[in-house]
């Protein structure tokens, strides 16, 4: 049974006009004629008395009006329904990034997404680059902010911003002032993960092509914070970009040397699973992620970061 047919005939009920239902639907007279004629048929009972000056329900079509009225309250429930989802987006937005890139741009986006996504569950998560390309390979997150790995087979990614990183150390550290150069770099003692993505393995792959030995002090696989603690205590020096020792810097605490190396320049990018589908608004999020971090680029609000990548 055609749910068109169900709506005519409720239509034509209260109208008591097949003409006037005709004309309030915007179609022709003969098409709700045929289909009301082929709804008697199907059920076998004769639902309209007609006559010149209209149509009357019959008893049969009275006890048919009270169930077809039903149908069509639950059919324009359902197409509101459909309309509400797809206007509202996803239901959930799981985001994860690296604690630097998380501590500057959590804040704007959850406000950005909230407003274009009132319905949807946002969830942020934080961690190292190696726990970010197993979320998303394993489904637990939508997309990653992350700092692209020298290895990743497995992750598409899509480029945000490019960060220098610095070398980072203590206030009564013994550094020179001035830019360091990658040997001198590779000389100190360093506080680093313990895993070959991110900066552990930014930093074996320099040591390699400087055909030096990595000097690791202690492996930390706990937040920035704890690394950011350990070189304050003066156990080795770090590094990280200049925004994610900014408190640090400005109390005293930390300083931050530049290197003169283009490579510890890192990209941050956007990044999504190969192996999963994306969600619907995973272009729109995108686009919006891409809009913060220009924000910030243009306010100052991202300490060290060279220039914005846009894509038309």
């Amino acid at each position: 049974m055609n749910p068109s047919t169900i709506e005519f005939f409720v239509m034509v009920a209260r109208l008591g006009s097949i003409s006037r239902a005709a004309l309030e639907l915007g179609i022709e007279q003969s098409t709700i004629t045929r289909h009301i004629g082929k709804l008697e048929s199907d059920i076998g009972v004769r639902l309209f008395h007609r006559s010149g000056r209209g149509v009357m329900l019959t008893d049969a079509g009275r006890v048919f009006l009270a169930r077809a009225q039903e149908v069509v309250q639950a059919l324009e429930q359902a197409r509101q329904t459909a309309a509400h989802l797809a206007g509202s987006g996803p239901a959930q937005i799981v985001i994860a990034a690296q604690p630097t890139i998380a501590w500057q741009m959590f804040g704007r986006l959850a406000h950005v997404l909230s407003a274009r996504f009132p319905d949807a569950k946002l969830r942020f998560m934080e961690g190292l680059g190696s726990q970010l390309m197993n979320w998303l390979v394993e489904g637990q997150i939508d997309m990653a902010l992350l700092y692209v790995p020298t290895q990743a087979n497995v992750v598409d990614f899509d480029e945000l911003l490019k960060e220098p990183l610095y070398c980072v150390a203590a206030q009564d550290f013994p550094l020179p002032a001035g830019p360091l150069d990658m040997r001198a770099l590779l000389s100190l003692p360093m506080v680093l993960p313990s895993t070959q993505h991110g900066l552990r393995g930014l930093m074996q792959s320099l040591a390699h092509q400087e055909g030096l030995s990595l000097h690791t002090a202690i492996e930390c696989d706990g937040s920035i914070a704890v690394t950011k603690r350990l070189v304050e205590a003066g156990h080795g020096c770090t590094i990280l970009p200049l925004a994610a020792i900014a408190r640090e810097h400005e109390a005293g605490l930390l300083k931050a040397v530049p290197v003169n190396d283009a490579r510890l320049l890192r990209t941050v990018a956007i990044a999504t699973a190969r192996n999963r589908p994306l969600m619907d608004a995973n272009w729109e999020i995108g686009q919006m992620i891409r809009q913060v971090g220009a924000e910030l680029v243009q306010a100052g609000a991202w300490p060290g970061v060279q220039g914005m990548q846009r894509r038309a």
